[in-house]
């Protein structure tokens, strides 16, 4: 079964029979894919009525179920470990957890492990299979030595997957606890909807990323955005936030404390804004009632934040009115008014402040490349070019060789925002 969707793929993609064959005979294609899988062997299989009845389930309970698991478009019948999978969710049932939040269940554990799946194989392949290939291995060699780094690796997946389990269950078990708390306090009124929570919402991204990369290429590009994912994430861990996504140069995070926001916020300015040859940042943040979806956050008040990321300037971290009341009392944080405000997409206006730390000596002030938009201090420009009676500073040759051959493209660029 695993061969023939392999095979189907591969013909798909526009792959031919032979050069399918060809590279099965040298390199033992098939073999190697059926070894590297959990590919079921002969068996019985089950329609979804016989998986069914053998777990003891409805079959339009056992059908939403399966839907959920992710996989049912992709299997006609269903083998023993997909019974014993579905056998194990009906003891979730049998122990109170509602199908509702079992299906949400099933689908982040399916996003989530799909996601660590892909990251092993294409991290694996990247990094071990090509760098042996660039040593000059071919052939059954290159197959030998790639399955023998697998074979090494292979059992220390579940071991790590329970380990990065158990650690983020301890967070998470320290916010349901406080939850518990704040509801037994008083703080915290019953809900009408499960689901619905309230928690600081913290949007942040890299104000010239998409000029940045289209001048220095997706490789380096990269490389900034790995800095950059380093100290957003260094910020939240330390104040027992949470990374919900990122989507390239943009994080959403969550903070059950609303103080907690606005600091990791301005760690992340103050961090960034001193990185040599690096471009400014910009975040928004809000309070406010959310509702707690399939692993993530939906609602109005994540639109505001974003919407508050958004309109920033370099450099500022912008915050609505309820995050600055919620937040009162931060120390050595001061809320600057910036009056109300409309933001784009949302019908009300909302009362907006900058949030700074007086305390914090401000980065010197730094150029920037009209190109790419990266930040540069003193000596690290390197090139300058005097523009239409003003000078600009450059990151590379080829950042001052892009505005002189499409000018009209850079002009608007200010080196002072």
């Amino acid at each position: 079964m695993g061969r023939a969707r392999l095979i189907s793929m591969l013909l798909r993609r526009g792959i031919r029979l032979e050069a399918i064959a060809r590279v099965d005979k040298e390199q033992n294609l098939l073999a190697s894919y059926v070894k590297a899988t959990f590919t079921p062997g002969p068996g019985r299989t089950y329609s979804l009525a016989e998986a069914a009845a053998s777990v003891g389930l409805d079959i339009a309970t056992v059908g939403r179920l399966w839907q959920s698991i992710g996989v049912s478009g992709q299997a006609e019948r269903l083998y023993e470990e997909d019974v014993r999978a579905l056998g194990t969710l009906r003891v979730a049932l049998e122990a109170g957890f509602p199908e509702e939040a079992l299906v949400q269940l099933a689908r982040v554990h399916a996003d989530a492990l799909g996601r660590v799946a892909e990251a092993e194989a294409r991290l694996f392949h990247f990094y071990v299979h090509e760098r042996l290939k660039a040593q000059g291995m071919s052939g059954r060699e290159l197959v030998q030595a790639s399955e023998a780094s697998a074979d090494r690796m292979r059992p220390l997946i579940e071991p790590v997957l329970l380990y990065f389990h158990h650690k983020g269950m301890e967070q998470a078990a320290r916010e349901d606890a406080v939850m518990h708390l704040q509801e037994d306090a008083g703080l915290e009124s019953t809900v009408d909807v499960p689901g619905q929570l309230r928690v600081g919402v913290v949007f942040v991204d890299l104000s010239s990323f998409t000029p940045l990369a289209e001048a220095m290429g997706d490789a380096a590009a990269a490389q900034v955005l790995e800095r950059f994912s380093q100290v957003v994430r260094e910020a939240v861990s330390r104040r027992d936030g949470r990374v919900v996504k990122q989507i390239g140069d943009a994080f959403m995070l969550v903070f059950s404390d609303a103080r907690a926001a606005v600091a990791s916020a301005l760690e992340i300015e103050q961090r960034t804004a001193e990185e040599p040859h690096f471009p400014a940042t910009r975040s928004g943040v809000h309070w406010g009632q959310v509702l707690y979806r399939e692993g993530d956050y939906l609602g109005v008040a994540v639109n505001v934040a974003a919407r508050l990321a958004a309109g920033a300037e370099r450099h500022q971290v912008l915050v609505s009115g309820e995050l600055r009341r919620e937040a009162a009392g931060l120390p050595d944080v001061e809320f600057v008014p910036l009056g109300k405000r409309r933001l784009k997409g949302l019908v009300d206006e909302f009362e907006l402040f900058e949030a700074v730390r007086p305390s914090e000596a401000k980065a010197g002030r730094r150029l920037v490349d009209p190109v790419c938009g990266m930040e540069l201090g003193l000596g690290e420009s390197a090139a300058r070019l005097v523009f239409e009676g003003q000078e600009r500073v450059f990151c590379s040759q080829a950042c001052l060789q892009r505005l002189v051959a499409t000018p009209e493209r850079y002009g608007s660029l200010e080196d002072d925002r």
